[in-house]
């Protein structure tokens, strides 16, 4: 009988902890004769020794507790990087605050890959999401544009500087010292980027392809302006100095496809595979390659032709977008 006891513990428990009615004390009758002669010897003591293994570590509570906040601190970062990039930008570091941007980006990212890695979804962290969103996809890029306008129509108000903060890239080292009524319609773009967070939470619409510009990709873009703009590459920032009016457009246009229902590709990264995220891999890939090649304008120039072949794909997005539900 402690023979079968011992085989029916091995075969069903394989190694875990054994239940309450497995306990030593009981004792379980063997029905199958046959069965009672196999565990005899060797076998009896090889299958002996994985019966009282205890769980691995990475199943023990507090490491499952842990596990379940990685989504969240990566989308804490996130918050993180934006509130940094803002700080930045308001002090005249445009440079640095684009690192900080650019680790925005990378968070959001990755942090839906996690919580699909470890199958963890929860309301509050769609909730979070969209919350760290606001800031460093929707204020950021507002005092971006806000600083480019501030440099402009503003200038006696740079700590005595009397040029444009667009032309140099030390103009604004000393930082925003005053208050600049006229640069303010740079922030309809943070109202928009809200407004757009919080209609995406609620369209069921856009599990495979988007309605509208996301709001990192509008954020990417209006980093490469500013980054051109404030090394004045290729003469942009003389450029938009004498044109500052293209700004006020810019905000105008984005703030629209922001909440358009023009469908876009979807640029989500669901798993690490190659297949199934070619699209978002190539277009990180790109503009990695454009922001080394071609520095600020090769940013702003990937998420333009991104908007043109979207809008030309109409069609196709929506196909797209149907047979992914099917399946």
């Amino acid at each position: 009988m402690l023979r079968s006891y011992f085989k029916i513990v091995s075969s069903r428990v394989s190694g875990l902890a054994p239940p309450s009615y497995f306990h030593p004390h009981s004792v379980i009758p063997a029905k199958n004769p046959t069965f009672a002669r196999e565990t005899t010897g060797a076998a009896l003591r090889s299958r002996q020794t994985n019966v009282f293994h205890p769980l691995p570590s990475c199943f023990h509570p507090s490491s499952l507790i842990m596990r379940q906040h990685i989504p969240n601190f990566l989308t804490l970062s996130n918050l993180f990087c934006g509130c940094c990039a803002t700080v930045l930008l308001l002090n005249g570091h445009v440079v640095a605050a684009a690192w900080f941007v650019l680790g925005s980006f990378l968070c959001d990212y990755t942090d839906g890959m996690a919580a699909r890695a470890l199958r963890i979804s929860s309301p509050m962290g769609k909730e979070l999401d969209s919350l760290a969103d606001t800031v460093s996809f929707g204020v950021v890029p507002g005092m971006m544009f806000y600083t480019m306008l501030y440099g402009i129509v503003c200038p006696d108000m740079l700590a005595g500087l009397t040029i444009s903060a667009l032309t140099k890239p030390g103009d604004l080292a000393s930082g925003l010292s005053g208050f600049c009524p006229v640069a303010l319609p740079a922030f309809i773009l943070s109202m928009f980027s809200a407004y757009r967070l919080a209609k995406f939470n609620l369209d069921t619409r856009q599990k495979h392809y988007f309605m509208g510009l996301s709001t990192p990709g509008c954020t990417l873009f209006v980093l490469g302006l500013t980054l051109a703009a404030h090394s004045n590459q290729l003469g942009f920032g003389d450029f938009l100095a004498n044109q500052f009016w293209i700004i006020y457009g810019l905000v105008a246009v984005l703030s629209y496809l922001l909440v358009s229902d023009i469908p876009m590709y979807g640029l989500k990264i669901r798993s690490a595979r190659w297949r199934g995220n070619e699209l978002a891999f190539l277009f990180l890939g790109l503009s990695l390659a454009a922001l080394i090649l071609l520095r600020g304008l090769g940013l702003s120039l990937v998420i333009l032709c991104y908007i043109l072949v979207s809008v030309f794909s109409k069609n196709k997005i929506l196909a797209i977008g149907k047979t992914e539900t099917k399946a």
